[in-house]
């Protein structure tokens, strides 16, 4: 940030002290994207022109004022993409290699052999087919599972998928996938996309994979599809609500993996969030167009 301080009035602050950073502030950094405070202080945003927030998804800044108004809102697209890819991938082979189960035999020094699964020729739906998604799809492809995409328009011939499925056939297509990986954003339209009738029409071999945002799941759901044997597996990197509750009964199960939203942080992404922000800012002073530009209607960066 010190390129941004040499050339503006920087007010760093907290929840509480939100209403009186904004007064007359024409640039908004929201570091904590979680936060739901800027709704209440959106009154004192007299002069914002512009709101960056320090994330993928927006979902939690996307109240009604902002939409309606002439603000333009900002992501910090390409940070976290590769990360994430890097983390789906280890979870599909610790799945297929059963890891956690060597792990846990080791702790109790029990020698006993298993066969592990291979995962080339493997099927992956990818839910999502923004930047994400799209690092996802080409790494998978690169081990050697076959990967199709799910998202808001269907397409063949795609760079990354090869062929892109509608979301509206998602539950049509979810019997012929072995992995199904959620990478979308949070919107009107994918809250809760993975309920009863999804995890129903999952084959009985598969295992979900959400590093999209947790309230693209019914949790509820997911737990009685888990014990119904609907679905093989589930590893959460995001969770609804979070942090998830000490009793909620996902943590206990064996076949499911549990982190704290931790899939793109890698180390120095605080930096790489920083310098994001900070050459949009050189842009913005310079009078170019900013990047990572978000439809408020959509609530992501289109990616066409």
């Amino acid at each position: 940030m010190a390129g941004v301080e040499d050339c503006a009035e920087v007010r760093y602050t907290d929840e509480a002290g939100l209403p009186e950073a904004l007064r007359g502030a024409d640039v908004a950094y929201a570091y904590e994207f979680r936060s739901t405070a800027l709704p209440m202080a959106w009154h004192a945003a007299d002069c914002l022109r512009w709101l960056h927030v320090a994330a993928a998804g927006v979902d939690a800044v996307l109240f009604p004022e902002l939409v309606s108004s002439g603000v333009t809102v900002t992501n910090a697209r390409g940070v976290f993409d590769e990360p994430i890819a890097e983390y789906v991938l280890g979870l599909i082979l610790a799945f297929a290699k059963d890891f956690p189960g060597t792990w846990r035999l080791q702790q109790q020094r029990a020698w006993q052999h298993r066969d592990g699964e291979s995962v080339v020729g493997r099927r992956v739906h990818v839910v999502g087919t923004g930047p994400i998604g799209r690092a996802i799809a080409r790494l998978l492809t690169a081990v050697g599972m076959r990967v199709t995409g799910v998202g808001r328009r269907g397409r063949a011939n795609d760079q990354d998928f090869g062929t892109v499925y509608r979301s509206t056939e998602l539950v049509n297509r979810l019997s012929e996938a072995d992995y199904v990986v959620a990478a979308a954003p949070l919107t009107r339209q994918t809250r809760g996309m993975f309920d009863a009738a999804a995890f129903a029409a999952m084959s009985p071999g598969a295992r979900f994979v959400n590093v999209g945002r947790g309230e693209l799941v019914v949790t509820d759901d997911l737990v009685n599809a888990l014990r119904a044997g609907e679905l093989t597996a589930a590893a959460l990197d995001v969770c609804d609500p979070e942090p998830l509750p000490a009793e909620n009964p996902l943590w206990t199960m064996r076949n499911v993996v549990v982190s704290p939203h931790m899939a793109g942080d890698a180390h120095g992404w605080r930096q790489r969030l920083a310098d994001v922000f900070a050459a949009n800012f050189q842009r913005w002073r310079n009078g170019d167009p900013l990047r990572n530009v978000v439809d408020k209607q959509l609530g992501y960066v289109p990616f066409e």
